[in-house]
């Protein structure tokens, strides 16, 4: 039968195990005369932590161990701290770059314009989706086309065009795709009958794009938008002005020509309204902009915060929060301001005079 040796003769200095053959003779118990084989008791928690410690020897040091009787559970969690110190370095340069401000881009994607006129900024642009035109100002059959007399003009805003039905006809396209694809290659080309014979000539390019008002002193008519090409023989440009429609989208019957081969046409779309952005005096204001300021401040302090405490100290649920019992205080505070304003302004209504009864 196995015999308890007492904690005396158990040796745990430095977290090992005393040997059976290093156990004093006073803790051998005989049984006829014969020595028995030392044996610890499985039970008691001086035992299970003494188990605990051996093996955390037998399983040999582990990454993150400050010392040598260091929990297995804390060497798990340092294999896998690289991987979340990743992780939680990519999250706060997300954050920082969130937080930092950017540009405005208004007026300088293409097809789009911001004007500021008395005091109000006017924000154009023409290619941006609406309910009624998911294209912007785009003709969804990928051109728009005006014929007067026996010249054909095909023009497309903001892009080149696209030919799915009744496309140009030319025995010469050269500088627009060639006879085969002939209008894909620009985004303006006129077509002249001269002998029998239609010659194409591209007037526009979606890369020589510019956006102007149409009336610098009404910006609320609509913008010109002009295109031009550069050719061999000739220079030519066409010019179409947006104005601002928002019942119907329409392009003229006819067109105008200036110079040797400068095109207008007219184009009604709603696309050609502007939006107000910004009005003087009915916008944010100093103090509304501040408030925002302050408010992008405190959002990103308890952003950066959290991903800190959660990935770098280890702080789990909700007490990765920074500061977290002053933001819990904080109804409580405000309350208690509140109803302290309301007695102060009551008091000081009721006058510093006490009713007198006669």
């Amino acid at each position: 039968m196995a015999k308890h040796v007492s904690e005396s003769c158990i040796s745990a200095k430095e977290g090992r195990l005393a040997m059976a053959e290093h156990v004093p003779e006073s803790c051998i118990s005989t049984k006829k005369g014969r020595p028995a084989k030392a044996e610890l008791s499985l039970r008691g928690p001086r035992f299970d932590e003494i188990a605990r410690v051996s093996e955390v020897y037998k399983s040999g040091p582990r990454l993150g161990a400050s010392h040598k009787g260091a929990a297995p559970e804390r060497g798990i969690l340092a294999l896998e701290m690289p991987a979340r110190d990743g992780v939680a370095l990519g999250l706060l340069v997300a954050s920082i770059l969130w937080l930092v401000p950017r540009p405005s881009q208004g007026g300088g994607g293409t097809c789009e314009l911001s004007v500021r006129h008395s005091d109000v900024l006017y924000d154009y642009s023409l290619a941006s989706p609406t309910d009624k035109f998911p294209h912007g100002v785009l003709s969804e059959d990928g051109f728009y086309k005006v014929t007067v007399n026996e010249t054909s003009l095909w023009f497309q805003i903001c892009d080149q065009m696209i030919f799915n039905h009744d496309p140009p006809r030319c025995s010469d396209c050269q500088d627009c795709g060639g006879p085969s694809r002939c209008g894909t290659m620009c985004s303006a080309l006129v077509a002249n009958s001269i002998g029998g014979y239609f010659v194409c000539t591209a007037i526009g390019r979606a890369s020589n794009l510019n956006v102007a008002l149409i009336d610098q002193n009404s910006p609320q008519k609509g913008v010109v938008v002009k295109t031009s090409s550069i050719g061999s023989k000739v220079n030519c440009s066409l010019s179409v002005s947006v104005f601002c429609d928002s019942n119907e989208a329409q392009v003229s019957d006819t067109f105008n020509i200036t110079g040797n081969c400068d095109y207008a046409v007219v184009l009604r779309h709603p696309s050609g309204c502007a939006k107000v952005i910004y009005v003087n005096g009915k916008g944010w204001g100093w103090f509304g902009t501040l408030m925002m300021i302050i408010l992008c401040l405190l959002v990103g302090y308890v952003l950066v915060g959290t991903i800190y405490r959660f990935f770098f100290l280890g702080i789990q649920g909700i007490e990765a929060i920074p500061n977290l019992d002053f933001w819990l205080s904080l109804p409580y505070r405000a309350k208690s301001m509140l109803r302290g304003l309301v007695r102060r302004f009551t008091r000081d209504s009721q006058g510093s005079y006490a009713p007198v009864n006669y």
